[in-house]
């Protein structure tokens, strides 16, 4: 008996010793419809910083989390944003993509991409471990987060398409009833 819980105990360190060599990220949180937001505050692509909290009480947010740019379903998702974004435009939300990316590839990647919207930066990945994102790869995973004016979570898409995103996008902000644009 007390071979077998060496053994075990064993077993852990070495999973566990692995797990941290990898990189692996503890499993975290995971965000509900009608949990509060993590407030964030992100240099974007178009040189700006953006904060969660400068929409509160005025107007829906959605980020849309991606793995790393450059790579051919993140380029997918990014074009088919920007190819409807005058139909974005329509709801009175404010939207962004966000990666762990720094934030002159995410610049990059954006004016590459003619994104019509900010690109949003955690390279320090922070705000994607409050978001529950960050896989066990050190990137995020590709998440849509939609949140309200009061700042609470109204839906986490975790099956995005990347080819079809922008109109699922479009559906669910429907979907939810947030407010449009005269």
């Amino acid at each position: 008996m007390m071979g077998m819980a060496k053994t075990f105990l064993a077993t852990l360190t070495v999973a566990a010793a692995v797990t941290v060599a990898l990189g692996a990220q503890a499993p975290g949180v995971t965000l509900k419809t009608g949990d509060q937001a993590p407030d964030f505050t992100l240099q974007a692509s178009d040189g700006k910083t953006y904060s969660l909290a400068d929409y509160r009480g005025k107007k829906a947010v959605v980020v849309a989390w991606f793995p790393k740019a450059f790579t051919a379903g993140c380029t997918l998702e990014c074009k088919s944003i920007a190819a409807n974004g005058n139909r974005l435009r329509k709801f009175d939300v404010a939207y962004f993509m966000a990666s762990v990316d720094p934030i002159d590839e995410n610049t990059r990647f954006a004016q590459s991409e003619k994104a019509d919207f900010p690109l949003l930066s955690d390279a320090d990945k922070s705000v994607a471990a409050r978001y529950g994102v960050l896989s066990a790869r050190g990137m995020a995973n590709r998440w849509t987060f939609y949140i309200d004016k009061n700042g609470r979570i109204a839906y986490v898409d975790r099956a995005v398409n990347p080819e079809t995103s922008a109109e699922d996008i479009l559906a669910r902000l429907g979907q939810l009833k947030f407010a449009t644009v005269n």
